[in-house]
């Protein structure tokens, strides 16, 4: 179990992480999620030791993890930490880059388990080729099976999917998550991805000016977000006042409701002016203006602009 109790750290005077706890069992895999600057990569780095804490402990099966003041190299022996910008060797193959940690000892197993990680990434035909001549998507899926090779018990990744191309990026996640869970690796992924939440973690970590302000299962923050910046995450979110969707007293009242929980109905108290229409392969992303306030709904079919309509919950 890894254990983050009340951790605090800063670069200069402005605290970077501010008073973080929370608890990861093992083999679990959990997203932390956050805008751009919130302390997700710090907090990385932290739990991996490569930083000094200024207040708070880590631990990892009740063992301290330290920062550099306590250790001549940094890092823990039990992790593996996968940064952005990869830290492959150039002038080294693909297959030397991946079997760098392994032992020589038994130079076919080796083989065996280099080939095995290439395929797991669809990187096998470029075993002999030197890391400077790949692409940035294919020396990040390098780094990431590099880092796989031993089989830590935690692996840290930051943004990994970040230069991957999206129709092969999925596949590679299915991949990486189903080997993960197989071997019940502990997986903690830094990323602006909420497919990354949905699709694969067991709990995610939503930060915000490096506070934690929630822990709990993807599917019940989405479902039930907390605030507009949670739902934001997600996707596009409206904040209509309640009383514009279903009957309530308090006008005040607002309620956050993603663009397909909204469609066109033939009268309600929330009419609108289509501005703008955005195809997104299956539907189209209609985003419409009511008294200055941008909402956004769901439409099988594209609507011409500046079409007057209502809009209604879709409870379907």
């Amino acid at each position: 179990m890894l254990d983050i109790q009340n951790i605090s750290f800063s670069y200069t005077e402005k605290p970077v992480i501010k008073n973080v706890s929370f608890t990861i069992n093992k083999g679990e895999n959990i997203a932390i999620i956050g805008e751009s600057g919130c302390g997700k990569s710090t907090l990385l780095k932290l739990m991996y030791g490569l930083y000094d804490l200024d207040e708070g402990k880590i631990f990892y099966n009740e063992k301290p993890i330290y920062g550099p003041k306590y250790n001549l190299i940094p890092g823990m022996p039990f992790m593996k930490y996968l940064a952005q910008d990869f830290d492959l060797s150039p002038f080294e193959t693909v297959a030397e880059n991946v079997g760098k940690f392994l032992s020589n000892g038994f130079a076919n197993m080796k083989k065996l388990r280099v080939q095995e990680l290439l395929e797991m990434v669809e990187m096998e035909q470029f075993s002999n080729v030197k890391a400077k001549f790949l692409s940035g998507g294919q020396q990040q899926r390098v780094a990431l099976v590099r880092v796989l090779a031993l089989e830590p018990e935690v692996i840290l990744l930051d943004e990994p999917f970040s230069q991957i191309d999206a129709f092969r990026k999925n596949a590679l996640r299915r991949n990486l998550f189903r080997y993960l869970k197989q071997k019940g690796i502990t997986c903690i992924i830094a990323t602006h991805d909420s497919t990354d939440a949905l699709s694969f973690a067991d709990e995610a970590i939503v930060m915000r000016n490096g506070e934690v302000i929630v822990k709990d299962n993807p599917t019940k923050i989405y479902e039930d977000p907390e605030t507009k910046y949670v739902a934001s995450l997600f996707g596009e979110v409206n904040e209509i006042a309640t009383h514009l969707l279903v009957s309530y007293e308090d006008e005040t009242h607002k309620t956050l409701v993603y663009p397909h929980q909204l469609k066109m109905v033939t009268e309600s108290k929330l009419p609108v002016k289509i501005r703008r229409t955005y195809f997104r392969g299956n539907h189209f992303l209609i985003e419409t203006v009511y008294k200055r306030q941008l909402v956004f709904f769901e439409s099988e079919i594209d609507l011409p602009l500046e079409q007057e309509i209502f809009l209604g919950l879709n409870y379907l």
